[in-house]
C-alpha cells in the first residue's frame, strides 16, 4: 500500500529543504466533475487569561466541569491565575483563602465594619455593665446568674442586624468596591423584617429539633433508667440540632443577597449546604474556634488590670468593693466591646464568603461577579433575574 500524493500524517512536519509535492485533483467518476475545494478554517485566536475562549469558558474553552465551571485556575503549565478583583480569588476557595478574605474584610473596610460592629456592640455592653451593677448591689448569687443572659435577646437582635448590614459589605468587597454604613443600611433596610422573621423561624426550628431530639432522654428518665443510658442520648440529640444548624446556616446571605423570604432562604441554604456539610461544618467550627481564642487573649488584659484593681477576675462578685466592682465591671464592657468589634464582622464575613464559594462550586458564580466588577472579556452585567444573587450595585 502506498501513500497518497499530498497526505501527510496528522502533527508531521516536512523536513527543511524537502519539495512540496504538488496537490493531484481527483479524477472525475462517471462524468461528474470533482466538487470544489474547501477553504481551510480560519484558526481560533487564543484567549487571554480574562477572556472567554471559544466555547465559552474563561479558561480558553477547556475544562469546563459538568456544572458549567471553568477548570481549576491554577496547577498547571501555562495557565491563568484566577481575577481578584476585591478580598478573593474568582474560584473555589480553600479554607485558608475564606479565613484571609473574612480578616482582608475587615481590615480593608474598617471604617464601616468596626464603626458597625462597635457602635451596636457598645449598646449591648452598656446594658450588661448596668445589669451586672444591679446585680452586685444585690448580692445574690441567682440574680447574678441571671443577668448574664439577660441581654440575649438584644444581642440576638443586633446580631440579626450586624449579619444583615455586613452582608452588604462582603458583597461589596469581594467585587473590589467601597461601600459606607449608609449604603449598607440603604440596601439591607427593605430585607430588615424579613431577617428578623428568618432569626425567629430559625430559633424555633432549633428549639423544635432539640425537643423532637429530648424526647427519649425524658421518657428514658420518667421510667426511672440509669443515667449513663440518658447521657448516651444527649450526644446524638445535640448532634442533629447542629446538623439541621448548619444545614440553615447561610439562610441569611441567600435572604439578602438573593431578596428571598424566609422560607424560600431556608430553603436556598438547604440546598447548598447538600452534599457540603461537612466542610461547612469543619471551616465554621475552624472560624468559631480561631475567633473565641482572639477573643479571649484580646479581653484577658482588661480581666487582669480588673483583678489587679481588686475588681475580681471578670466577676464583679468576688470585687473587694463596691469602687473596685464598679472598675471591674466598666473594664470588662470595655474589654468585650473592643473585642465584639472585630469578631462580629470577622464571623459575618466568613459565612458570606462559605455562601459565594458554595455558589461558584455550584452555580459559576465567579463568571457573574467578573462580570460586575467590570473585569474585562467578561461581557456586560446580565439582566437581574428575580430569586437569583444580585450583585451590588447591578
Amino acid at each position: 500500500m502506498t501513500d497518497t500524493p499530498g497526505w501527510t500524517p496528522p502533527g508531521s512536519v516536512p523536513e527543511p529543504g524537502a519539495p512540496t509535492p504538488p496537490e493531484v485533483p481527483p479524477a472525475p467518476q462517471d462524468g461528474v466533475p470533482p466538487a470544489a475545494p474547501v477553504p481551510p478554517a480560519a484558526p481560533v485566536p487564543p484567549a487571554t487569561p480574562l477572556q472567554p475562549g471559544p466555547y465559552g469558558s474563561a479558561y480558553g474553552g477547556w475544562g469546563q466541569g459538568p456544572t458549567g465551571h471553568p477548570g481549576p485556575p491554577y496547577g498547571g503549565w501555562g495557565v491563568p491565575q484566577s481575577p481578584k478583583p476585591g478580598v478573593i480569588p474568582l474560584r473555589p476557595l480553600g479554607v485558608g483563602e475564606l479565613l484571609d478574605g473574612a480578616f482582608t474584610t475587615v481590615r480593608r473596610h474598617w471604617r464601616t465594619t468596626l464603626g458597625l460592629s462597635l457602635g451596636l456592640a457598645a449598646i449591648v455592653q452598656v446594658l450588661q455593665a448596668l445589669a451586672d451593677w444591679w446585680a452586685y448591689q444585690d448580692g445574690d448569687a441567682d440574680v447574678y446568674a441571671v443577668t448574664q443572659y439577660a441581654t440575649m435577646p438584644l444581642d440576638l437582635l443586633v446580631g440579626v442586624l450586624a449579619g444583615g448590614l455586613l452582608t452588604i459589605v462582603v458583597s461589596r468587597a469581594v467585587l473590589g468596591e467601597q461601600v459606607t454604613l449608609k449604603d449598607a443600611w440603604r440596601a439591607t433596610r427593605p430585607q430588615l423584617w424579613r431577617l428578623l422573621g428568618l432569626t425567629a423561624v430559625h430559633v424555633l426550628i432549633l428549639l423544635g429539633t432539640l425537643v423532637v431530639a429530648l424526647l427519649p432522654i425524658f421518657g428514658l428518665a420518667a421510667a426511672g433508667l440509669a443515667d449513663a443510658a440518658v447521657v448516651l442520648l444527649v450526644l446524638p440529640a445535640l448532634a442533629l440540632v447542629l446538623w439541621v444548624g448548619v444545614g440553615l446556616s447561610l439562610a441569611g446571605p441567600a435572604l439578602v443577597l438573593e431578596k428571598q423570604g424566609v422560607f424560600p432562604a431556608i430553603r436556598r441554604s438547604w440546598r447548598l449546604v447538600r452534599g457540603s456539610w461537612w466542610r461547612i461544618f469543619g471551616i465554621t467550627a475552624l472560624i468559631e474556634i480561631l475567633v473565641g481564642i482572639v477573643a479571649m487573649f484580646a479581653v484577658m488584659p482588661f480581666m487582669a488590670v480588673s483583678a489587679a484593681l481588686g475588681g475580681g477576675f471578670g466577676s464583679p462578685q468576688t470585687a473587694k468593693s463596691a469602687g473596685a466592682a464598679l472598675i471591674g465591671i466598666v473594664l470588662l464592657a470595655v474589654g468585650t466591646t473592643l473585642v465584639k468589634s472585630i469578631t462580629i464582622p470577622a464571623s459575618a464575613a466568613a459565612t458570606v464568603l462559605i455562601y459565594v464559594d458554595q455558589r461558584i462550586r455550584r452555580e459559576a458564580l465567579d463568571i457573574e461577579l467578573a462580570r460586575a466588577a467590570g473585569l474585562p472579556g467578561y461581557g456586560t452585567v446580565p439582566v437581574p433575574v428575580p430569586g437569583q444573587f444580585t450583585p451590588p450595585g447591578a
